[in-house]
């Protein structure tokens, strides 16, 4: 990263007590940048944040981005540069089970990060981390790319799918390309998944389930072994994230638009050979 883009930068980030979240609450401090973090508070015992002792590092507020008015007091005292919107409602099983949740923080949470947003005029450079399975399941071996048809079978894929959504419009809107020299927010979103690393204790993840079975002594249901999915160290996409802000803040309305980020291609393993090793 370039360390001179983020040292001393004012940086807002939602979901930072979650997995991902606290790497970059992390990486972001070593940069330099003022990062305030805002979401509920951190789920599950052991967890990466209190594991790492995120609180030494940033501002931490413990809020919820369903609820507007606490996140528009928030952002705007706060006055950012650069907003990174991490907050959701990961899990897929979880969302068969709570859909109307999943839909208020996936959907309605970033409507409410976009528009809280158009009305604090300090930010420069968005960030919306989505997911992969934002994307129509065409059960193809090749890739999608950003220009694929949106859609999703189950609540959390079809949500994210509908905050993607929610993003183009907001640009569009409110951030449009052609008048980016008037407002000089420059919007994008980021699509990864299958992340994977130090510090994951979630539900209903390969890696951390395999763990715990083999820690327990128990067996571990391995739902769908030939399903081949992009792992990444999550030190990636991460990457990609601050990389693709930098750019968003030093050449604007060029970098505004859908990303994907994933591994080479020999890295999209099936499930069942992650279990067998």
């Amino acid at each position: 990263m370039v360390r001179t883009v983020w040292e001393n930068r004012r940086v807002f980030l939602t979901g930072h007590t979650g997995f991902k979240g606290s790497w970059m609450s992390l990486w972001l401090a070593s940069l330099g940048s003022t990062v305030h973090g805002y979401a509920l508070a951190p789920e599950g015992d052991p967890n990466l944040f209190t594991n790492a002792r995120v609180t030494d590092y940033v501002e931490h507020e413990v809020g919820d981005i369903r609820n507007l008015a606490e996140l528009e007091r928030s952002i705007v005292a706060f006055k950012p540069e650069v907003v990174f919107h991490m907050a959701a409602q990961p899990l897929v099983r979880r969302s068969y089970a709570n859909p109307i949740e999943t839909y208020a923080t996936n959907v309605m949470g970033t409507v409410h990060v976009l528009d809280v947003i158009r009305r604090v005029p300090s930010v420069r450079a968005v960030v919306v981390i989505t997911t992969d399975k934002c994307y129509e399941n065409r059960e193809s071996l090749l890739g999608y790319r950003e220009d694929d048809r949106l859609g999703g079978f189950d609540p959390y894929s079809n949500s994210k799918a509908c905050a993607e959504l929610v993003t183009a419009a907001y640009r569009d809107s409110y951030f449009p390309l052609g008048r980016f020299a008037e407002h000089e927010v420059a919007l994008a979103s980021a699509r990864a998944g299958n992340v994977i690393g130090g510090g994951d204790w979630s539900e209903d993840r390969l890696i951390p389930d395999l763990i715990r079975g083999f820690l327990s002594g128990k067996p571990v249901q391995i739902r769908n072994p030939h399903a081949i999915r992009p792992w990444q160290h999550v030190l990636e996409p991460l990457a990609g994230y601050l990389t693709l802000a930098e750019h968003l803040l030093q050449e604007g309305a060029g970098f505004a638009g859908a990303w994907n980020f994933g591994p080479a291609e020999e890295d999209a393993w099936p499930v069942g050979r992650i279990a067998d090793a």
